[in-house]
């Protein structure tokens, strides 16, 4: 009849079902008062009491209904308990998931002066490196009556290119073979075997090039492929020496920012040079 007043439907009925993307939400987190957990069951209440998306309209989009009330993913398949996934929720404790940040390589950082603890650090002679991860050198290249005298300093972290191979490349990329180059390098560890080896082809290719290395200390001098560098080096007419007491004195003056401090040597610097010095005579006879 036309005079009947008809019946509205309760509000709740209504209104559209929430989706269940909504409805997931992440973890609590940890609760340190009696007010936050009141807060947290009147939340529980609320969420218990909204409508869920029926079998019907989840069938009606092509999703697959979730188990346990958990929200349907983009591959169809829920997590366990209702869960957010790990790429984009909450780990455990409630704390979210950090991915690792892959850092970049360590550059090769080129200079003139060392920082005078750095250099105590990294050049002190002991026999067993700990935490001396950089491997610094302090170079001298000599082009006779060409322009005076190249000096400045390299240092690296042992990753991508090392100091050695690096000089080459950065320090002296031209080459002339009219120009006799008398080159001396005051280094805090030796070569490794792969940078010993390609000095070695450098030598060979540049006849006029003649190179002097001088060592804090030996790099673990007791694997047979760092001996065999060595004696690649050495036969590819490179003279190889262990910096003596007088060669610590010399490059603190000549590389370190040391504003004319007065340089201290430890304790055991001689006998450990000796320690070295007879081992590279060892490894080279």
């Amino acid at each position: 009849m036309t005079g009947e007043k008809q019946p509205q439907l309760p509000q709740r009925q209504m209104s559209a079902a929430k989706p269940m993307e909504d409805q997931c939400v992440l973890p609590p987190p940890r609760l340190t008062s009696d007010k936050s957990r009141l807060a947290l069951r009147r939340r529980e209440k609320k969420e218990e009491s909204e409508p869920a998306k029926s079998v019907k309209e989840v069938k009606e989009k092509g999703e697959k209904p979730a188990e346990n009330g958990a929200a349907p993913q983009e591959n169809g398949e829920p997590t366990e308990n209702g869960a957010p996934p790990e790429n984009g929720a909450a780990a455990e404790n409630g704390e979210p998931q950090v991915e690792p940040m892959e850092l970049p390589p360590f550059e090769i950082i080129t200079g003139d002066r060392i920082d005078p603890f750095m250099f105590k650090f990294q050049f002190k002679n002991v026999e067993y490196s700990s935490g001396r991860n950089k491997t610094f050198l302090c170079y001298l290249v000599d082009r006779g009556s060409v322009e005076g005298l190249l000096r400045g300093y390299l240092e690296d972290e042992h990753a991508g290119s090392h100091a050695e191979e690096a000089f080459f490349t950065q320090c002296l990329p031209d080459y002339n073979p009219n120009i006799k180059y008398t080159i001396t390098w005051y280094v805090s560890s030796s070569p490794c075997a792969t940078c010993a080896a390609k000095i070695a082809e450098v030598l060979k290719a540049r006849k006029t090039v003649k190179l002097s290395i001088f060592s804090a200390r030996l790099f673990e001098w007791e694997e047979p492929e760092i001996q065999a560098g060595l004696k690649t080096l050495h036969a590819a007419g490179c003279k190889l020496r262990m910096m003596k007491p007088l060669d610590f004195s010399y490059t603190w003056d000549t590389f370190v920012e040391s504003d004319e401090e007065a340089f201290n040597l430890w304790e055991d610097c001689k006998d450990n040079y000796e320690f070295y010095h007879d081992k590279l005579a060892d490894i080279l006879q």
